[in-house]
């Protein structure tokens, strides 16, 4: 059921606190907070203030320029979008199986991307807050902080993202907006030397990755009750599993839980989810809010990504992630974890996971095949489902006899998470804010909880070139002379009040 705060009787007569931006996170978002005279919070809302149009945009584009020109949503998790449009273009010309090394060879590109996209997050967007703790101050609480202070685990953060982004310029061409995936298959093999040199430094890549699960596992451990209650919303969950219940990320069945971990639906076809799937607007966001058909916008709503698929499965086939999902799971108790604290640290289990697959993929040599394409017959509708980083992600192409796109559809991993973030900030402002006097830290609190999701807002908006921008003129002693600030909206506001955040 929606929250109590998730609608305010007169907002006219309410004070508005806003957070803009929320910091740390791929994108542009801001959350208002209304309070009354008793500063009590009587509304919370996370606002997408970004609008993309790329659902609008590649209409009447052919549809073999897609796996390249979706990768702009992004340029955290471009493969994401690169390997949903390349499944999506797979159905549209006929295929609905790869030839083993295409297939093995996205896989590799795809865990390369979950791997660099996990450990640039973890390590240098939110570990300064769980290592210095949510009252830091905000000079301190960030990466310079982390590199100063903890300059180990800043650097392996970077050598593990740097391993990622090599194993996807091996598949892709380049690291960032490559090529390598096509309809029907993908454009290049590996070489053997290119196995070689990936393969070299994997033992290091996981070690280092069964380490950063410790210090996940050990920051939510000693945050006690704390953590475990902190931005805690039982959720539905949804997933990609494998047809034996495994952890799958690049290929899969749906299969949703409530928030007990009773099964919704298991091994559903993805070509189906229209019939699963509703998306709801609201006047306040440019993102969707998708929800379950069989519960309703109400009660349907649900979480995506490392969570969500860690408690979904029934086992990860790759040992060491394996006894880590294992201890996650213990720690539930009774029935799945819902607290966001907790999402840090099933990230971290698929970063060694697919650290471990790597290792698995390059001992195989159908990476040096040379039967890389294969076509069909052309079809009109393309549905391609994948798990990225931050959740489940879906591209739905339609095309006329000319190869045109006339539809399409992008239902984003945030986007899945669209509700679920509402109602942490909710659960974050009733806990810590209700009724007090507002501080840095305990606004802080709320971009923590936001933080958790790892959210991708310009993905999630599909700006049409408008950030927000402040400049500031100071004179030599440091005071401010004069303020202007371009909001969102393109519109200017003149020495504006100080911000709280």
């Amino acid at each position: 059921m929606p929250s109590s705060l998730e609608t305010a009787v007169h907002p006219e007569r309410l004070r508005r606190v806003v957070i803009d931006p929320v910091t740390r996170v791929e994108g542009h978002g801001k959350v208002t907070l209304l309070l009354d005279d008793e500063d009590r919070v009587q509304q919370a809302r996370l606002h997408i203030v970004e609008f993309r149009g790329f659902e609008k945009f590649i209409q009447g584009r052919p549809y073999w320029e897609l796996p390249v020109v979706v990768q702009r949503l992004c340029g955290i998790c471009p493969i994401s979008h690169h390997l949903a449009a390349a499944k999506a273009c797979d159905r549209l010309v006929g295929v609905d199986r790869l030839t083993p090394t295409a297939e093995k060879v996205r896989r590799l590109m795809h865990f390369g991307q979950v791997l660099q996209s996990h450990a640039l997050h973890f390590f240098h967007l939110a570990s300064p807050d769980l290592l210095f703790g949510f009252d830091d101050t905000p000079a301190h609480r960030n990466v310079v902080g982390l590199i100063q202070d903890q300059p180990d685990i800043a650097r392996r953060g970077v050598l593990l993202r740097k391993y990622g982004q090599q194993v996807i310029e091996v598949c892709c061409g380049k690291r960032i907006h490559g090529t390598g995936a096509l309809p029907g298959g993908v454009n290049k093999a590996l070489s053997g030397a290119e196995r070689a040199d990936l393969a070299a430094d994997i033992g290091q890549i996981i070690a280092w990755a069964e380490d950063a699960v410790d210090l996940a596992e050990r920051i939510f451990t000693a945050g006690g009750d704390s953590y475990r209650a902190f931005a805690t919303v039982p959720a539905n969950a949804l997933s990609l599993v494998r047809p034996d219940g495994a952890l799958e990320l690049y290929d899969g069945g749906l299969r949703a839980r409530d928030e007990r971990g009773a099964t919704l639906l298991d091994h559903a076809d993805v070509q189906d989810y229209r019939a699963l799937l509703g998306e709801q607007v609201k006047p306040w966001s440019y993102m969707k809010f998708p929800f379950l058909r069989a519960l309703g916008p109400e009660r349907g709503w649900y979480r995506v990504g490392p969570l969500a698929r860690v408690g979904n499965c029934s086992h990860i086939d790759t040992p060491r992630a394996e006894r880590a999902r294992r201890q996650l799971v213990m720690a539930g108790g009774d029935g799945p974890l819902h607290a966001a604290i907790a999402i840090h640290w099933a990230r971290m289990i698929e970063l060694l996971h697919c650290a471990e697959a790597i290792e698995r993929l390059l001992d195989d040599a159908d990476l040096e095949g040379d039967d890389l394409l294969l076509e069909g017959e052309r079809r009109a509708l393309g549905i391609g489902v994948i798990e990225a980083p931050r959740g489940t992600l879906l591209h739905h192409y339609e095309i006329d006899d000319g190869g045109l796109v006339t539809k399409a559809n992008l239902i984003v991993s945030t986007t899945h998470n669209n509700q679920i973030m509402n109602e942490s900030i909710r659960e974050v402002a009733r806990t810590y804010l209700d009724g007090r006097q507002l501080t840095e830290g305990l606004l802080n609190r709320v971009e923590v909880a936001i933080r958790a999701f790892d959210p991708c807002l310009s993905c999630a908006t599909h700006a049409i070139g408008r950030m927000p921008l402040e400049l500031e003129l100071l004179d030599s002693a440091g005071h401010r002379l004069d303020r202007l600030r371009k909001r969102a909206d393109g519109s200017l506001d003149a020495d504006a009040q100080d911000s709280c955040c």
